[in-house]
Order: structure tokens, then sequence, then C-alpha cells
């Protein structure tokens, strides 16, 4: 699945994995430019505030 982050980027998310030192739940996701980045699930699902606009930090395409 496709997500735009909220500065524009448009990123695919690869899977869902766990990290190994504490058990935390993370999304492991590629730009377009083929860089493959890692972030704490929350921090991936949760809304950031805008200009007193709250949204999604990853909104889904589609």
């Amino acid at each position: 699945m496709r997500y735009r982050h909220y500065k524009g980027g448009i990123y695919e998310l690869v899977c869902e994995a766990v990290l190994e030192a504490d058990h935390t739940p993370v999304v492991v996701y590629r730009g377009q430019d083929g860089q493959v980045w890692v972030r704490p699930k929350t921090a991936f699902f949760e809304t950031v505030e805008i200009d007193g606009a709250a949204l999604p930090r990853f909104a889904p395409l589609g």
C-alpha cells in the first residue's frame, strides 16, 4: 500500500516487523528514491499538528 507523507513524499509500506531489542512494532517503508526506512508503528500512523490542523503523518493513497 502507498502513503503520502504530510510533507508530500510518496512511500510504499513494505511490511510490518518487530524490533528485536525491545519488541517494538515497526513499519518498514520505501521512498520513491528506493531508500528503505523503519519507523515505530505508532509514529507511522500518528497524527501531527501543522498550522493548527491535525493531519495523519502518512495518509493512505488509493
